[in-house]
């Protein structure tokens, strides 16, 4: 597929799901209905869409160098290029797996959600065929990793029990808030990186396919942490925004596992001092989090403490 017609087509998506976004507030059930449509018409299947033995091109990349972690430091500018094609591929496939991590963690969220609600409601219908979504999108990202060659990358132990002590805890407020730090970031990348013709066909293949369904989810969780905020009780705000700014210092942290910078032969305490201190850096993670930061602003999460927790993390300039 072409770049054009892929970029056509996650306009064409975007637009139907978003051509409705005058007004605050909106009708929870037209919403869904919005978006049940715009599933039904840019749904699809990976393991028939993309060509998974299509050979690898030694000359591109994994990732677009200027998103890789070590990007224009020292350390990088030191690096051969074929070590850094090598850390692009161990990256794609650190943050595949934070992917599926986080989409598990979605999955759970929206059960929850969904729980004590009308389980014919085209809002449940819809929280369900995003989980179908997220299912096929966790078994891409796996795909992919296996495919590609690099190890899975898991997160933490800590961060991976701190989770399930978040998605526990979790208000629904809170919940979407979550959601909506695991896939903006990520979907901002995404969007750099399928029409890149630096990048592997299989990797812009992948990411087209998640960002075109991503924009369904986060117009969800978007509409809905919008009427949560205005219609929660105070100590429920206020817990999101606690919440929401842990959420964010683990997210930053998590981002990419240090292991790829030992599987590829960098010392990982030198690497990891360099991207902490690297200002390049810090301008993708802002960058990629600021349509998101604006949103929370603007509703009232990036209030108090919690502001200041997204300011530590990283992901919010001072």
């Amino acid at each position: 597929m072409t770049t054009a017609t892929a970029a056509s087509d996650t306009a064409t998506a975007e637009h139907e799901i978003l051509r409705d976004a005058l007004g605050l507030l909106k009708d929870r059930e037209k919403v869904a209905e919005r978006l049940l449509e715009s599933s039904r018409k840019h749904s699809f299947d990976p393991d028939a869409e993309l060509d998974w033995d299509q050979p690898f091109d030694d000359a591109k990349w994994f990732w677009p160098p200027e998103l890789v972690s070590l990007y224009d430091t020292p350390l990088w500018k030191r690096m051969p290029e074929e070590q850094r094609h090598e850390l692009a591929r161990h990256e794609a496939a650190s943050l595949a797996s934070l992917g599926i991590w986080f989409e598990v963690i979605l999955m759970q969220l929206l059960v929850r959600h969904i729980y004590d609600k009308s389980l014919t409601s085209n809002h449940v219908r819809y929280a369900l065929t995003e989980i179908e979504d997220e299912c096929r999108h966790s078994k891409m990202f796996a795909r992919m990793i296996t495919t590609g060659g690099a190890p899975f990358y898991p997160v933490s132990r800590v961060h991976h029990n701190l989770a399930r002590l978040l998605k526990t805890v979790s208000t629904t407020p809170g919940s979407f808030t979550a959601t909506l730090l695991g896939e903006e970031i990520l979907d901002w990348m995404q969007r750099l990186t399928f029409p890149d013709e630096r990048v592997q066909d299989l990797v812009r293949g992948v990411t087209r396919i998640h960002v075109i369904e991503e924009a369904r989810h986060v117009r969800y969780a978007r509409e809905e942490l919008r009427r949560q905020m205005v219609s929660c009780p105070r100590w429920e705000a206020e817990f999101t925004r606690l919440s929401a700014g842990e959420a964010a210092r683990v997210f930053s942290v998590a981002f990419i596992n240090p292991e790829v910078y030992t599987n590829v032969g960098l010392d990982k305490r030198e690497a990891m001092a360099q991207v902490r201190e690297s200002g390049h850096r810090r301008e993708v993670m802002q960058s990629g989090a600021r349509r998101l930061t604006d949103f929370l602003d603007e509703i009232g999460v990036l209030r108090g403490l919690g502001r200041r927790m997204w300011v530590s993390s990283g992901l919010l300039a001072k």
